[in-house]
């Protein structure tokens, strides 16, 4: 996610899944570069550079395999760089905004990687990972080798995942399912069939929760609440704000025909409905100051207050965990 804010019609940037074309306006009438215009460029083979969700996934990886690359790495994927491939990397330069300001990607990997690790302390013996995209951590992370790892996404991603990582050896105990997780008969089953199987399961929806209408935020929720076993929830979480920039800006998401829709007024309280209530709240913002991620210009709002309740217009941020009420 981004967290820009407004000042006399420039961004000042504050960004599973942020993508912008930048608007300057000037004293002399010039052309403006018009949001999401990166949408119409092609690749080598003619089509669009995004042509879907999955393609997302590659963007995102180009990002992780960046900052693995860096001599002051944050954190090490040795996977990203061929998952993400030569279309992940079209991608990210094709977005001159996101291009320039990488950093939520690399305060939302530390973020989960953060909550992962600590609940595997705490004796989660399953991680379920929901939308898993190319995720490389049953293979890059530390992990005790009974602990259950499974992960979920479409058939047609997936099949690709498991091309480019053939050969390589997770770390711990991993199950891939092929599914359409907007099925829901089918991904209530599938709960059902991995609760038996764990007695304290984490859940991860990294960039998934989005994409989603709030209604069907509020179904996938009472879906994990009723499995006994699932006691936590890691989400990253929008506010209103941020929301709207990001559907302004992101032309070629909606073109790809995924459109981005959640981001409650509520905050992460609005998790209470569906059985669910934060404990843990990591704003991007923050994250990436601290670990000296954040450009200098927006410095200063990384010193403000927290403030993890509801948002409204403030474009604002954060990886969330949740535990079961």
């Amino acid at each position: 996610m981004i967290e820009p804010c407004m000042l006399r019609g420039f961004f000042l940037p504050c960004t599973p899944c942020g993508r912008f074309a930048i608007i300057v306006t000037r004293k002399r009438k010039e052309k403006k570069t018009m949001p999401g215009s990166s949408s119409t460029q092609k690749s080598q083979d003619g089509e669009p550079l995004l042509r879907n969700i999955s393609d997302t996934a590659r963007w995102v990886a180009a990002y992780r395999a960046r900052e693995s690359e860096r001599p002051d790495a944050l954190f090490k994927d040795p996977y990203a760089r061929k998952l993400a491939g030569d279309r992940g990397e079209e991608i990210a330069r094709s977005m001159p905004f996101a291009e320039r300001h990488a950093w939520p990607y690399v305060a939302r990997t530390l973020n989960f990687d953060r909550i992962i690790t600590q609940q595997i302390k705490e004796g989660a013996d399953m991680v379920i990972n929901l939308a898993a995209g190319l995720d490389a951590r049953p293979y890059r992370m530390e992990l005790p080798p009974q602990l259950q790892w499974v992960e979920v996404d479409l058939a047609p991603l997936t099949d690709y995942k498991e091309e480019i990582l053939a050969g390589e050896k997770p770390r711990c105990q991993l199950r891939r399912v092929r599914m359409d997780l907007s099925d829901r008969e089918k991904r209530q089953q599938l709960f059902q069939e991995l609760d038996t199987q764990s007695k304290k399961a984490l859940i991860v929806t990294e960039g998934l929760l989005i994409y989603l209408s709030p209604e069907d935020v509020l179904d996938f929720g009472r879906d994990l609440a009723a499995q006994p076993s699932f006691r936590d929830w890691a989400i990253d979480l929008a506010s209103p704000g941020l929301l709207k920039m990001l559907q302004k800006n992101l032309g070629a998401l909606e073109k790809a025909g995924s459109p981005l829709k959640f981001a409650p007024a509520e905050g992460p309280e609005y998790f209470n409905a569906c059985g669910w209530k934060p404990v843990e709240i990591y704003s991007m913002i923050k994250t990436a100051a601290k670990v000296k991620r954040l450009p200098w210009s927006l410095r200063f709002f990384s010193w403000l207050p927290e403030s993890n309740g509801k948002q409204g217009g403030r474009p604002w941020s954060a990886v969330c965990h949740l535990t079961r009420i």
